[in-house]
């Protein structure tokens, strides 16, 4: 039995996950996402080097958060798994931790079973449930055996939002999810943005709904309004690659990112 037996791909449509994962080098992609990304890169050539630096992030923000001592995650929007993947990152730190993904994507939830390998201490789940309904994801069966609501969690929302446009209430979604997290949770976010390259971006944004996607890049003030009445870690929100880069690390130019990142306690 194949992996996609009973899963409508629409292999002749271009899809977000499969494009990200073309941009990373991955093979869980088709010729209708790599003809839609190929244009996205033929527009910004620097795309490759965001979703790099969206993933760097990601390993980043994690093991600061895991070696602060919080050892529940809820990662939402999950994409395709690329080793590490965040479970992989948090329980190297707690073995214990554990981490909930979700995602509304049929394509993400047949390769679920690889975000399911965690320790032997921790204990990952993978539940099916779309962010735009914060109700019935926090209802979902999985998230709530899996992780405590009383106890401080990260949120993660990582290249997600961009995704939700105004018009189907990024914000308020977003303030419904900080509102049932316990003091001490932490918002973890990246974003994509017209500040540094706004052509190209109108253009790749033009990419993405010509292929049925909703995009809306937002502004650095528009970013940083998701973190209202929570508390900015340093260096607050930032171009991906300038989060706490790991020492060493090569400098990449701001443009080159094309998104910001942040993270936010809960007070």
């Amino acid at each position: 039995m194949s992996l996609y037996d009973g899963v409508d791909l629409r292999l002749n449509v271009p899809h977000s996950a499969r494009m990200y994962d073309y941009y990373l080098g991955g093979f869980t992609n088709f010729a209708a996402d790599r003809e839609a990304a190929g244009h996205v890169l033929a527009i910004a050539p620097w795309v490759r080097d965001a979703a790099r630096a969206n993933r760097g992030f990601m390993h980043r923000s994690t093991r600061a958060l895991a070696q602060a001592g919080i050892d529940q995650f809820l990662d939402i929007g999950t994409g395709i798994p690329t080793s590490p993947n965040l479970h992989e990152v948090a329980q190297g730190i707690h073995p214990h931790a554990r981490v909930v993904y979700a995602d509304n994507d049929p394509i993400v939830l047949t390769h679920a079973q690889a975000l399911l390998t965690g320790t032997a201490e921790g204990r990952t789940a993978y539940v099916e449930a779309d962010v735009t309904d914060v109700a019935g994801l926090l209802a979902a069966p999985g998230l709530r055996e899996t992780i405590d609501l009383t106890r401080p969690l990260a949120l993660s929302l990582n290249a997600l939002l961009h995704f939700v446009p105004d018009a189907r209430g990024a914000y308020e979604l977003v303030e419904g999810l900080k509102a049932v997290l316990a003091p001490g949770s932490a918002l973890v976010m990246t974003h994509l943005t017209p500040d540094f390259a706004p052509e190209e971006t109108a253009r790749i944004v033009g990419v993405y709904q010509a292929a049925g996607t909703a995009l809306q890049a937002r502004t650095r003030v528009q970013v940083a309004r998701f973190f209202d009445g929570w508390t900015l870690l340093d260096p607050g929100v930032v171009p991906l690659q300038h989060w706490r880069p790991d020492p060493g690390e090569a400098p990449v130019p701001a443009a080159d990112a094309a998104g910001y990142a942040g993270v936010a306690l809960r007070p």
